[in-house]
């Protein structure tokens, strides 16, 4: 046990610290801090020390240097019962309770205005420096960097008057994780400027981790699974959704949950995506959300069963009373909850409903990480835009404005939907969706017999490929079921012989010149 006479307080995020500091107080512990901490304290009534006044030195450099001091380490690395007298012989004074959280590094650098001066200023030294010595010395001292600790600190405190050792211990342990997370996330934001010509990724990548939500279980009942954030969780991301009801998450919903809402931010339209095991099946933009989604159900209804939904405008009413009359579903995902929305779908508490708020447009130069054995597979994300002025039209007949439209629409499907991935769509609807399988053709003739189980015409839509066509047999069999017009990347040894398919069928073809894997 520990007890505390001393607390040091120096925050940047200050909610709930003035209450804190309160009770502290109340319990006959003294106050030191620093700057602005110390000011907020005085005017809300309490005494503090400055911590200029325990070290005998100046805050000098614009506060650059204010806590790196022996009076400060001192006090925080001094073990009881040991260094007391050199302690004395040095008018080093025992710091019993250290409250600390960091200055706003990830959030100054989320605003992709930052610059370099300013992303510099917000990297923190000396409290990253007095955590680790706190953390270090948890046999005497209790290390606090989470506002969401102060109850649980102020709780033992008045139950016994000291912090029991697997308090300081747990305490302990997430101050190294905070301090190891934002040091991660100043190497990782330097590490990519580094990197001038932009050719190489960084030769050593820290990836600042967080969690953000423990999840239900992973992608089976026996498997353990949370989420961790990827440095500050941005606005319109599944990281940063809030859930209004349903079940715990788990880590099949996040996947699927991730690849819809991706999916859905790059219409404009009044859009749904159907999501299952990480595949559309099924995307559709119309005038409203409720005939979006009726025919982005009508593309596969079998496989919508228990899937998850995705729309890009707010969710309303009369759409939600659609979804529960026609399907089980297992994650709802919108920007917000419009009029009678909410009241629709508490009638069924064990869907889970995800609000993102708006989204802005998306950020390039991110990054995907994935695990493999004893290894991690990272890459820049994949968010090259179709520039369609760049549209290569390969085929004898040029595409219609109509069948244009619907390419357009369909290129946007197909980057979500696994390789090899083949779509059809006719009227801003997928109407046939094939995905994940070790050869084209059979991706090909799996669209075809989702359209026709589905009882959709396959005749007058468009067929999009994430990849280009190896053999001509793609197009043959698209042609076959009434397709009128392609998209796809192009490169192929065989584009000669695959183009050749298209003008004798009178097929109209466009190339992309980029690919869309997604494995």
């Amino acid at each position: 046990m520990a007890q505390i006479k001393r607390a040091l307080i120096s925050v940047s995020e200050k909610a709930g610290v003035v209450d804190f500091a309160r009770g502290l107080v109340e319990l006959g512990i003294e106050l030191v801090s620093t700057g602005g901490t110390a000011k907020l304290l005085r005017g809300a009534g309490l005494q503090v020390r400055d911590v200029s006044e325990l070290t005998g030195f100046p805050e000098i450099m614009d506060g650059r240097v204010k806590t790196l001091h022996p009076a400060v380490h001192g006090g925080l690395l001094g073990r009881r019962g040991t260094d007391e007298a050199v302690m004395s012989d040095h008018g080093i004074v025992p710091i019993d309770l250290l409250v600390v959280n960091l200055y706003p590094f990830r959030e100054a650098v989320a605003d992709p205005e930052c610059t370099m001066d300013e992303a510099v200023e917000n990297i923190d030294i000396g409290g990253p420096a007095m955590l680790r010595a706190a953390a270090k010395n948890h046999a005497a001292v209790t290390v606090v960097v989470e506002s969401s600790d102060y109850a649980l600190v102020l709780a033992a405190l008045r139950a016994a008057g000291e912090i029991p050792h697997d308090m300081r211990l747990q305490l302990a342990a997430k101050a190294f994780g905070h301090v190891a997370t934002y040091d991660a996330a100043v190497a990782s934001w330097l590490g990519w400027r580094a990197e001038l010509d932009g050719a190489v990724l960084p030769e050593n990548l820290v990836l600042p981790l967080k969690k953000s939500r423990q999840l239900r279980y992973g992608e089976n009942p026996h498997q353990r699974a949370a989420l961790y954030a990827l440095g500050q969780p941005r606005r319109g991301t599944i990281g940063a959704a809030a859930q209004l009801q349903g079940k715990e998450l788990s880590y099949n919903n996040i996947l699927d949950a991730d690849t819809a809402l991706e999916c859905v931010k790059h219409f404009k339209q009044p859009t749904c995506v159907i999501v299952k095991h990480a595949n559309p099946c099924g995307v559709a933009s119309a005038e409203t959300i409720l005939d979006a989604y009726r025919a982005a159900y009508a593309t596969d209804p079998v496989s919508a069963f228990g899937g998850i939904i995705a729309f890009n405008q707010p969710l309303d009413g009369e759409t939600a009373e659609a979804i529960l009359k026609k399907q089980f579903v297992e994650v709802l995902i919108a920007p917000s909850m419009g009029p009678g929305a909410a009241e629709v779908l508490a009638g069924k508490p064990n869907i889970r409903v995800l609000e993102t708020g708006r989204w802005g447009p998306p950020i390039i130069g991110t990054i995907e990480a994935r695990s493999v054995g004893g290894a991690m597979l990272v890459q820049d994300a994949d968010d090259v835009e179709l520039d369609t002025t760049q549209l290569q039209v390969v085929s004898q007949r040029a595409p219609s404005d109509h069948e244009l439209k619907d390419l357009l629409f369909a290129w946007k499907v197909v980057r979500f939907v696994k390789s090899n991935a083949i779509v059809f769509c006719k009227g801003t609807a997928t109407i046939g969706v094939g995905a994940g399988q070790m050869s084209r053709i059979y991706s090909t003739r799996i669209a075809a017999i989702k359209a026709a189980d589905a009882g959709l015409a396959i005749k007058g839509s468009v067929m999009a490929s994430d990849a280009f066509f190896p053999f001509r047999d793609n197009v043959d069999t698209g042609a076959e079921h009434g397709v009128t017009a392609i998209i796809q990347p192009g490169g192929s040894k065989r584009d000669a012989e695959v183009i050749r398919a298209a003008d004798e069928h009178g097929l109209a073809m466009v190339f992309t010149g980029a690919r869309h894997f997604r494995h």
